[in-house]
């Protein structure tokens, strides 16, 4: 670290350092690059249908909803020696994400593939989580839009590596087909090179980059949580109105969706029991607060509901961006190879050379907009100086939107590397300016548990995403995917209109 002035805030870190606490997410995308361009394709070889897709993946975010403010929550209590409060969960999530990817490939049925995710996903924002909150604590705000944006630049090279490796292998001779049923030999040894990938990015980012502590916290005018008291500021009546209200509603509409099903030969999907169940499980949780809080019994679960019940207003606006841009991606990753193998190949038929070929194609596409993403972290601050933050990102949003709506005109699949461009300054963005832009709005006490709450609002659209896109693919796009992409693309754009209402200076 560099040398302290207690009297001059934090201190700027070097470019090097600056590289090395950002080291750790070549690891976190590289494996979640594998699991984007690869989870689908594992799930139609085990037996999915195309509607089915978007519900096997949704076991992986409603976990994500739970473990990441729990995790966020934590790491601002923790302080575990040299390894300091972020790092221990940066390790922790390595080793389990590292098993997931050495089991995952091997499973042989459809519902083992679906709980692989699920603990893949839940292991890597154990780790990620905590990273977004490292960068508020070890920069000042001047040089946090450069913290985000080098974590971008590796999280595309990450997943431009993870997501050409299935193509690479298939080049040196390894197995790109295999029976049905049957999942291939080059992405099986993806996983593997991933898992090995994984652990040695966090381990540099953990032996290179030293925490402050609690006393340097305070020397710099910021108190980490370990040192702050519970203090609830929501009183018991609310937290027993809001659980009663949700609760009522959640039933209620769980009602009515069995009724109707119950009545009808033309049944609406049961995926919607998740939108309701979720509704009803909220007000559960807002319960068991007022049960805790009546009893004085104030603890961790509480502080994050009246935290949840207390958002800054510069969360608020990010938050509706946010839910929009990643709504957008999820109906990306999660389509783009069935919609080519159906809009471009004409195929739907996984054992075929023509679908593994596109699917193989997907990976290059992937890792061309995170190569793109990679390029365009350097130019974030650039722009972010130019027209302010929320004024950068809501031009590579609306650059994204129209990268993606494009899928449906270029029928020719190397055309579609242009698309990749600005879903790539997108993805940049995505991943850098709202954190850029939160972190100052946020208490450095509770930077954590906030950027916990945050994922909601990428789990949420996940969620979502998972829930009506199977239906929205089947019932009103008749079945053809590639609308679906489009969908995708208005929701960015809508993203980016609302960026408009954030009145951030750079």
């Amino acid at each position: 670290m560099s040398t302290i002035n207690p009297t001059a805030g934090k201190p700027r870190l070097t470019f090097a350092q600056i590289v090395n606490m950002s080291v750790g997410f070549f690891g976190i995308q590289f494996a979640f690059g594998l699991q984007n361009a690869n989870v689908s394709r594992i799930f139609q070889t085990l037996g999915a249908k195309i509607e089915e897709i978007p519900i096997l993946w949704i076991a992986a975010p409603l976990t994500g909803l739970i473990v990441q403010p729990i995790i966020g929550h934590m790491s601002d209590k923790t302080w575990i020696g040299k390894l300091g409060r972020r790092r221990p969960y940066f390790l922790a999530g390595a080793i389990l994400a590292s098993l997931a990817l050495l089991l995952f490939p091997g499973v042989a049925a459809l519902w083992m593939a679906a709980v692989m995710l699920w603990l893949l996903d839940a292991s890597i924002n154990i780790s990620m989580e905590p990273f977004r909150a490292f960068v508020g604590d070890l920069l000042p705000d001047s040089q946090r839009t450069t913290g985000f944006a080098m974590q971008s630049f590796f999280i595309g090279v990450g997943a431009v590596i993870s997501s050409l490796l299935p193509y690479i292998l298939t080049a040196c001779g390894i197995a790109n087909e295999a029976a049905e049923g049957l999942i291939p030999d080059s992405v099986k040894y993806s996983f593997i090179i991933g898992a090995a990938v994984y652990m040695l990015a966090i381990s540099y980012t953990v032996i290179t980059t030293r925490e402050y502590s609690p006393e340097e916290l305070k020397s710099f005018g910021e108190e980490s949580a370990a040192t702050q008291g519970i203090e609830i500021k929501t009183p018991a009546n609310k937290f027993l109105n809001k659980g009663l209200l949700w609760l009522m509603i959640g039933i209620a509409l769980s009602a009515l969706l069995y009724y109707y099903n119950f009545n009808r030969t033309e049944k609406l999907e049961k995926e919607l029991y998740v939108l309701t169940g979720g509704l009803t499980a909220f007000g559960l949780f807002q319960l068991i607060a007022f049960f805790f809080h009546n009893q004085k019994k104030s603890n961790g679960f509480v502080e994050v509901m009246d935290d949840l019940n207390f958002l800054p207003s510069m969360m608020k606006k990010l938050a509706v961006v946010q839910f929009f841009s990643w709504f957008a991606l999820f109906a990306m990753w999660i389509y783009t190879t069935p919609a080519l193998a159906q809009h471009i190949a004409g195929t739907v038929d996984t054992t075929s050379e023509a679908y593994n070929k596109i699917g193989n194609w997907v990976g290059v596409l992937f890792a061309c907009y995170n190569g793109f993403s990679a390029l365009f972290a350097f130019l974030l601050p650039v722009l972010s100086r130019s027209f302010s933050r929320s004024g950068a990102h809501m031009i590579a949003l609306m650059s994204g939107g129209i990268g993606l709506v494009s899928f449906y005109f270029f029928k020719n699949e190397y055309w579609l590397i242009l698309s990749m461009a600005g879903v790539g300054l997108a993805w940049s963005s995505i991943l850098a300016m709202p954190y850029s832009m939160l972190t100052r709005a946020l208490p450095s006490h509770k930077m954590g548990v906030y950027m916990g709450i945050f994922n909601f609002f990428i789990v949420i659209p996940q969620i979502l995403a998972a829930t009506l896109l199977g239906i929205f693919t089947k019932h009103l796009f008749g079945g053809s995917t590639i609308y679906t992409i489009v969908l995708g693309g208005i929701s960015m754009m809508v993203a980016a209109f609302l960026t408009s209402r954030i009145k951030e200076e750079s």
